[in-house]
């Protein structure tokens, strides 16, 4: 008799995992695991290996990356990427202990670990020092709303697009910065979304470009498709990113991207975007005018930014989930 699949579903509506969750389980249907406090929580490697504990003909699949400190059952967890380690300000010393010890041995324990770009798979690997086999690079997908095809957001004027959340390794100030060096139209605007803290206000102000800021606050998710579609770019020049979805959904959406050509950026922009060097805020500046100046390098990334998000699918990513779930079952 084929083992019960069970899929912890605690990071609905938590950011990047959140949406993984979501999506391959919408497809997927697993039964969710009865399993109760914050799967963010070091503490949670507790609870879930005295949860795991009481199962049997089972296999766990975890979307998120903290592993439980025991199982008797094949479990699967998801390392994203290893943005806590490489990251010094996303960093600490509890950090690195916890993932030296408790996650690393989730990547011994485990059956597989699932991972979303060759980026990272790659650093899990070197990291950990598991089997190459082991590590599986599922990929992230890119919903069916995020097309050029739809309403629009009219907000009055026309905007680059920061799909971001005030982290530092998200490089807003780099962001802000070029933006406000760019030799365009001072009626353009750049669009933040969520909520701006003290430290980012502050910055602006220096800048002088308070009336040239926006921030949407929480947007639907429903709303989001239209507001990259109504984009003249997105603009996503992060430090790291172990996938970086806004890229793959402006693409989607017929908007042209100007990224990073680092971490994983490279590799999931498929050739198709405005490449820049994230400390260098020259090249993000170049980037920027280049979108408002050169039409015919916009309308040649938008075709191929197109035809590169088609090979990212939340289908794709949930059929290579199933099949290595269901070798354990």
């Amino acid at each position: 008799m084929p083992a019960n699949i069970y899929i912890d579903p605690r990071w609905k509506n938590a950011g990047g995992i959140g949406t993984f969750y979501e999506e391959v389980n919408k497809i997927n249907g697993y039964e969710t695991l009865s399993i109760k406090g914050d799967p963010a929580s070091p503490f949670d490697t507790l609870s879930s290996a005295i949860t795991l504990s009481s199962l049997n003909n089972s296999v766990v699949f975890f979307p998120g990356y903290i592993p439980p400190l025991s199982s008797k059952v094949p479990y699967v967890f998801t390392i994203h990427d290893l943005n806590h380690l490489d990251r010094k300000e996303n960093s600490s010393v509890a950090k690195k202990v916890f993932y030296n010890t408790i996650i690393k041995k989730g990547c011994k324990t485990s059956s597989f670990i699932f991972t979303v770009s060759d980026f990272s798979r790659n650093r899990i690997i070197e990291w950990s020092g598991v089997d190459e086999n082991k590590v599986i690079n599922v990929g992230n997908g890119v919903s069916h709303e995020f097309t050029p095809d739809g309403e629009k957001m009219d907000l009055g004027y026309e905007y680059f697009l920061c799909v971001s959340n005030r982290k530092s390794h998200k490089n807003e100030f780099g962001v802000l910065k070029a933006f406000s060096d760019a030799n365009i139209d001072n009626q353009i605007k750049l669009v933040f979304t969520g909520k701006p803290n003290n430290e980012i206000q502050s910055f602006i102000s220096a800048l002088d470009i308070q009336e040239r800021v926006v921030f949407t606050g929480f947007i639907d998710s429903r709303e989001l498709p239209k507001l990259y579609r109504s984009a003249k770019a997105l603009i996503f020049p992060s430090f790291y990113e172990g996938f970086g979805l806004p890229v793959i959904e402006a693409q989607a959406s017929g908007v042209p991207v100007i990224t990073s050509n680092n971490s994983s950026l490279g590799e999931i922009s498929g050739g198709a975007a405005f490449l820049v060097e994230p400390t260098e805020i020259n090249d993000i500046v170049k980037a920027i005018e280049l979108v408002c100046y050169s039409a015919e390098l916009v309308k040649v990334n938008t075709k191929n930014g197109l035809i590169n998000a088609k090979k990212y699918s939340w289908e794709k990513t949930a059929n290579i989930v199933d099949r290595y779930l269901k070798q354990l079952s």
